[in-house]
């Protein structure tokens, strides 16, 4: 079933280039350990973290031609360009993260890793589903442009071809393409049905590589398709949300990423409080990120972050950075190229001055000091603007009266009234909506459940043939007492979201939203307030990391100057992940 990851393998008869290359190489190794050739980098006096023995030892690293060719090699009879004093700290393989949506956090490949790389990240596996979705027609051609010239990244990325959402044509013209290495999320409750479409990426996922990322909850997945999946070779799970999710995903023999980006802080911990409660072995866990802000990034950490807060919820610390190094590269069997300092593997190196509390002072990828003290040192120039889009407007003859909220019943004594509550920090799993019985007065739905005011929100089809769908209800995560804010995203059904109290107001701040590909937009009072634009077909900001954080700081202060107190994530990245709950409840058509 599955083909050996190896880039020193050989694919099928030895080319005498390819040999030579080879004989080169293995020539300069051993003439560069007997004092007769010179290295690239030494970098000594440093606390070497082992993590195939979980134990820390003085010494030296040597790093020839990208990769570690040496741990304490004799100093006496060495050549080497470069020297670096370590200062004593500790040494620990470069972070990866196992499961991320590095093109669905607003910011383009290159100030994606001016957020991560800082923080120790070296290397991501990752989604591309919702810009190849976002793409449509030009999915393939989108796509070779979100990774042209990936190989000059500061962090390494391997991707995944979309297992949903895409045509079979679109996910087997990925699966040839560079740096995809499998198929991503295979099942998700509804997009896996057993359909043609489904046996056949099911297939082309097991031909390239064998690699199938899949996630499920005890909520959405069946009894059959927890058998289905890990039975066709889906080897990795990271939607799990609770003890008995995690219980499930390891007794299956899943592959189970721990996520830290996606919903309240509590999740995070309940993962991991039950994880130590357990006492599961750690290597049966990888960490990963799946959506994060890069401002969330920024203020709190990434992989970095989450290793901390093992430690501080129980783990072994060095348990913990396993999960984000060794265990990670082993369940994608890249062991013998990542995860690990020793001889062979890349020269991805964080230097931090513990090891229960990440604090990433050097960062190195390919021997390559990249950031010092959580700023970049090498700075990355690839231009993504030819992939910006023109504005396709939607919304003509949208009213605000489509907006207002109407009862789904009403008690008998007609006081009452039955309406849908969303909620973004139960995004994701079975508290994302509730039918409640809120007051009504006069006829009209008063936005208030126990007491505490509620503002509304409307989900909004863009292009309707015919009678536009809209969805009305309350909401919980965004609380403005004047003025609105509303979103746009593409994948895969191009639908809005807003917020507000006032129909009139909401409406108002869709049609601006309208005249962008993408994005999102503050209005008070008929007025823009914030904003920002996602060109790059409608998912992505065609700007530098200042400026996309300027723009999301700029939305949550106008939001905050409205009367919304925002915790974690910035609003607009809250929002944008409603719009995965609300196609999975079948809030889209």
């Amino acid at each position: 079933m599955y083909q050996q990851i190896n880039d020193r393998n050989a694919q099928g008869p030895l080319q005498g280039d390819a040999v030579a290359a080879h004989e080169e190489q293995v020539r300069t190794i051993f003439e560069i350990l007997n004092g007769r050739a010179e290295a690239d980098l030494l970098l000594k006096n440093l606390n070497i973290l082992d993590v195939h023995s979980e134990s820390v030892y003085s010494g030296s690293i040597l790093v020839h031609d990208k990769r570690i060719i040496g741990l304490n090699p004799d100093e006496t009879i060495l050549k080497v360009r470069e020297v670096f004093d370590g200062q004593g700290l500790y040494a620990i393989p470069g972070l990866i993260d196992a499961h991320v949506h590095f093109e669905a956090q607003l910011a383009h490949p290159v100030a994606f890793g001016e957020a991560i790389v800082p923080c120790g990240t070296t290397t991501i596996f990752s989604e591309c589903l919702d810009f190849v979705s976002a793409a449509g027609s030009e999915a393939v051609e989108a796509t070779a442009g979100l990774f042209k010239d990936y190989q000059d990244l500061p962090y390494r990325v391997f991707a995944f071809a979309p297992g949903k959402k895409v045509p079979v044509a679109v996910t087997e013209a990925l699966l040839q393409m560079e740096p995809v290495i499998g198929l991503g999320e295979l099942s998700h409750l509804t997009y896996s049905v057993g359909n043609d479409d489904d046996f056949r990426k099911s297939a082309m996922g097991r031909a390239r590589n064998g690699f199938m990322n899949t996630h499920w909850g005890v909520t959405t997945l069946s009894p059959m398709m927890l058998n289905y999946m890990p039975a066709i070779g889906a080897f990795a799970n990271h939607d799990v949300w609770k003890e008995d999710d995690i219980e499930k995903s390891v007794r299956y023999g899943l592959q189970t990423q721990v996520k830290f980006g996606v919903g309240s802080p509590e999740v995070i911990k309940t993962m991991l409080r039950a994880i130590v409660k357990r006492n599961w072995p750690a290597e049966n866990f990888q960490l990963c990120a799946d959506n994060i802000s890069v401002d969330r990034v920024l203020t709190k950490g990434h992989m970095d972050w989450i290793i901390s807060l093992c430690a501080e919820m129980g783990i072994n610390p060095i348990h913990a950075i396993k999960m984000a190094t060794l265990y990670t590269a082993r369940a994608f069997r890249m062991d013998n190229r990542i995860g690990s300092l020793t001889p062979g593997r890349y020269a991805d190196i964080v230097l931090t001055d513990s090891l229960s509390r990440i604090n990433p002072r050097y960062v190195f990828k390919d021997g390559e000091l990249v950031a010092q003290d959580r700023q970049m040192k090498k700075r990355v120039q690839i231009d993504y603007s030819g992939m910006a889009k023109q504005p396709v407007p939607g919304l003509a003859g949208l009213k605000p009266q489509q907006l207002d909220l109407v009862p789904l019943e009403i008690s008998a004594d007609e006081t009452m009234a039955k309406v849908l509550l969303f909620d973004v920090y139960g995004r994701g799993h079975e508290k994302f909506f509730q039918e409640v019985w809120v007051p009504l007065r006069n006829g009209k739905v008063v936005p208030e459940l126990d007491g505490v005011k509620l503002n509304r929100i409307s989900v909004v089809q863009r292009y309707a043939n015919g009678q536009r769908h809209v969805v009305n209800g309350l909401f919980k995560g965004v609380s403005i007492e004047r003025g609105a804010v509303a979103t746009f995203w593409p994948a895969p059904k191009a639908y809005f979201v807003v917020v507000g109290d006032d129909s009139a107001e909401m409406c108002d701040c869709l049609h601006r939203v309208d005249e962008k590909v993408g994005g999102c937009v503050v209005t008070d009072r008929g007025q823009v307030k914030a904003e920002l634009p996602l060109e790059i077909y409608g998912v992505m900001a065609n700007m530098g990391l200042p400026e996309l954080l300027e723009a999301t700081r700029a939305i949550d202060a106008a939001l905050a100057e409205m009367g919304n107190r925002n915790e974690g994530e910035p609003v607009v990245n809250k929002l944008l992940t409603l719009f995965i709950s609300l196609d999975r409840f079948g809030f889209m058509v």
